[in-house]
C-alpha cells in the first residue's frame, strides 16, 4: 500500500476517465489516493457536470467519482479554479476539498507514483 497522486487539468471526457479510472482502481488495490483538480478542471467537479458525459463502453463517471470517494479516495480542487470560472462552493459536488496548489504538494509529498492529465 503506497500513496498515489495524480492531477487532472480538463474537465473534458479525455481528462476525466483516466484520472478516474487510475484513481479508482488504485484505491481498490489498497493505495491512499489523491486527485487534485487543477483551474482548467473546475468544471468537472461541478454537481451534475459528469453525468452528461458518459461515453458508450466506458464506465459511467458518476459511478466511478462516487466508488473512488466510497473507497477512501480524495479529491482536492485548486481554489484559483472557483472564481476562474465563476463557481461557487455550494455548487461542487460532496466531499470535495478546495485548497492551493503549496497544500496539494505537501500532500503528495510521500507519493511513490504521480500521473498527470
Amino acid at each position: 500500500m503506497g500513496m498515489l497522486a495524480i492531477t487532472c487539468n480538463g474537465s473534458e471526457p479525455n481528462n476525466i476517465y483516466p484520472t478516474l479510472v487510475l484513481g479508482s482502481a488504485a484505491t481498490a488495490c489498497g493505495d491512499d489516493v489523491i486527485l487534485f483538480f487543477e483551474p482548467a478542471g473546475t468544471p468537472a467537479l461541478v454537481k451534475g457536470k459528469i453525468e452528461g458525459m458518459s461515453i458508450e463502453g466506458m464506465p459511467d463517471l458518476a459511478e466511478l467519482i462516487e466508488g473512488f470517494q466510497v473507497l477512501g479516495g480524495r479529491i482536492l480542487l485548486c481554489e484559483l479554479g472557483l472564481g476562474l470560472h465563476g463557481i461557487k462552493e455550494e455548487e461542487l459536488r460532496d466531499g470535495v476539498e478546495i485548497v492551493g496548489a503549496t497544500t496539494f504538494l505537501n500532500e503528495a509529498r510521500d507519493a511513490r507514483l504521480t500521473f498527470s492529465f
